[in-house]
């Protein structure tokens, strides 16, 4: 198999983590992982509009360091427990997408269940065994902190193993 370098981004508004992977599924190793921190110390957060307005400029850093073959989003969900969530990921979305195709970056978008799949043989495992599926896979000491990096990390290893299946090309 020919190795590709993958990014994978776990949308968020406070946090968003990112994980670039490179190899292929035998042999992936982290080239970078993170998060952006969007929100910090204590007080109000400021505006949505600043919030997505830095996640563009960071994630613009982020593209001209690592140069990813590949882009991988996490899809987006509603719980019906929680459904402002699903509008507050939006704005997230759109913009990590719209940096992603004006960076000629092509990407494709994982619903969570299929990342849990991949990653760790279930498509219901939670926070904790996919960190410590994470660490197995990418031969780490401890797992990944905060989840949001484990999150992204998987996201870009399932899109790996897909090999782009799907992808959206700039």
């Amino acid at each position: 198999m020919t190795p590709m370098r993958v990014l994978g981004i776990d949308p968020g508004l406070r946090l968003t983590g990112y994980g670039c992977v490179e190899g292929d599924e035998r042999s992936p190793g982290i080239v970078e992982a993170g998060v952006f921190r969007l929100v910090s110390g204590s007080g109000p957060p400021p505006p949505i509009v600043e919030r997505l307005e830095e996640l563009a400029d960071d994630l613009e850093e982020l593209l001209a360091r690592t140069a990813p073959d590949l882009a991988a989003v996490e899809a987006l969900f509603a719980h019906y427990r929680h459904p402002a969530t699903a509008m507050v990921m939006a704005h997230a979305r759109g913009v990590i997408l719209l940096t992603l195709r004006r960076a000629g970056v092509p990407f494709v978008e994982l619903p969570p269940k299929s990342v849990k799949l991949a990653m760790a043989g279930t498509g219901r495992a939670g926070k904790r065994q996919m960190q410590d599926s994470v660490a197995s896979v990418f031969g780490l000491a401890s797992p990944p902190e905060p989840t949001d990096v484990a999150d992204a990390l998987a996201i870009a290893f399932a899109a790996m193993i897909r090999r782009g299946r799907d992808m959206v090309s700039p």
